[in-house]
């Protein structure tokens, strides 16, 4: 119980710091101003919505 407690737990912790990166590469992606949010949210596998949301934030 405790052993699988523990597993949820660091693969939960994996599946945050995986989004976490791929969150920043979004950031990174849009600063360049390069892409379309459409062609960030494809090459990321963000959702569109989380993509312009990640924009909006990073404008203010």
């Amino acid at each position: 119980m405790l052993a699988e407690n523990l597993e949820n737990w660091a693969q939960q912790e994996r599946q945050e710091g995986e989004k976490l990166g791929i969150e920043k590469t979004a950031r990174n992606l849009l600063k360049l101003g390069v892409l379309s949010v459409e062609q960030i949210a494809e090459a990321t596998g963000l959702v569109l919505k989380d993509v312009v949301k990640l924009r909006t934030e990073g404008k203010r």
